[in-house]
């Protein structure tokens, strides 16, 4: 039996997941997600602690990774059976685009299950930094992204549409979101970019041990940016969510979504499906982001790939298509 103890300081949120033995199911099933401290390995702890108490015969695993390309990658090539990935990557792996082109073409048999949380393309800086918005982090220390996250990728995106390269900052960090706030904290860096849902430990840590703060992103690059493309939308950041961050915070932002592939059998797919959304008030208390989660939503939000046959199965017999 493996016991995993999570505890969110800021949000007084204890919880205990208990995972039965994997060695005697039928089947096998490895969940890629993202950085630790990010809300993508809650999600696939969340939906494996599902699949391990609900569904007989499939024991459930979650593996840390880099985030939504290389998810996407692996679910195409079998190293994941499923993966959480931002919208945005999700119709880029289907329409075989995107800055650079999705690993050699197209993901045709990519299958989406369905959404989860907003994601916020996210600004932390230093107050002593000087920064209020995305333009100001022009000649700065600044983090964007370990490769292969979705918020590098997006950050690429941004950084294409303001004609920004490597040069136009003081220094460019790659660390993932594990490192990134007390890298910010020491002054290494002074900006940090990520996509993530809210609250986040990361960016909790930042607020909380160096008062740093969020800056807004918009203005006319990004409204355009938001125009041309159907997976992003603008949004408000809340306030009163982190220490010293009162007032809501203008971005543009994509969702979550879990996919997979179309080799994985329809009745698993069904199975899991079932047992996530008929259990769907536990996995909401998992986190807090989770809580605003809605079944009519999650069939349809940031979806661009086809649904897999077995969550077509599930939600058709529940009107939800």
């Amino acid at each position: 039996m493996k016991k995993l103890v999570i505890c969110w300081g800021a949000w007084l949120l204890c919880l205990t997941f208990v995972m039965p033995a994997a060695s005697f199911a039928d089947e096998q099933i490895m969940i890629g997600t993202g950085s630790k401290d990010g809300v993508y390995y809650y999600a696939g702890k969340a939906l494996c602690r599902i699949i391990n108490t609900k569904v007989k015969g499939v024991a459930c695993e979650v593996v840390d990774t880099p985030g939504s390309l290389y998810n996407l990658s692996n679910v195409r090539d079998g190293g994941l059976d499923i993966g959480v990935a931002q919208s945005d990557w999700q119709y880029h792996a289907v329409k075989g685009t995107g800055p650079v082109k999705f690993m050699d073409g197209a993901f045709t048999n990519l299958r989406a299950l369905f959404s989860l949380h907003a994601e916020p393309f996210t600004l932390v800086v230093r107050r002593d930094a000087g920064i209020t918005r995305l333009d100001e982090i022009v000649g700065h220390k600044v983090n964007i992204g370990n490769p292969g996250s979705g918020q590098r990728a997006t950050m690429e995106v941004v950084m294409g549409a303001m004609n920004w390269s490597h040069k136009d900052f003081q220094h460019v960090e790659e660390l993932n979101a594990s490192e990134q706030s007390l890298a910010l904290c020491n002054n290494r860096v002074q900006a940090m970019v990520y996509t993530v849902g809210h609250p986040n430990a990361s960016v909790s840590k930042a607020a909380r041990l160096c008062n740093a703060t969020i800056a807004t992103v918009d203005g006319p690059v990004i409204d355009k940016l938001v125009a041309a493309n159907p997976y992003y939308s603008y949004t408000d950041i809340p306030g009163n969510m982190y220490p010293g961050i009162m007032d809501p915070v203008r971005t543009f932002g994509v969702t979550a979504t879990v996919v997979t592939s179309s080799d994985m059998s329809t009745d698993t797919i069904y199975q899991i499906v079932q047992a996530l959304f008929e259990n769907l008030d536990d996995f909401r208390k998992l986190h807090p982001a989770f809580n605003v989660l809605q079944p009519e939503k999650m069939v349809r939000d940031g979806i661009s790939a086809e649904l897999h046959e077995g969550a077509k199965k599930y939600y058709r017999e529940k009107g939800l298509l």
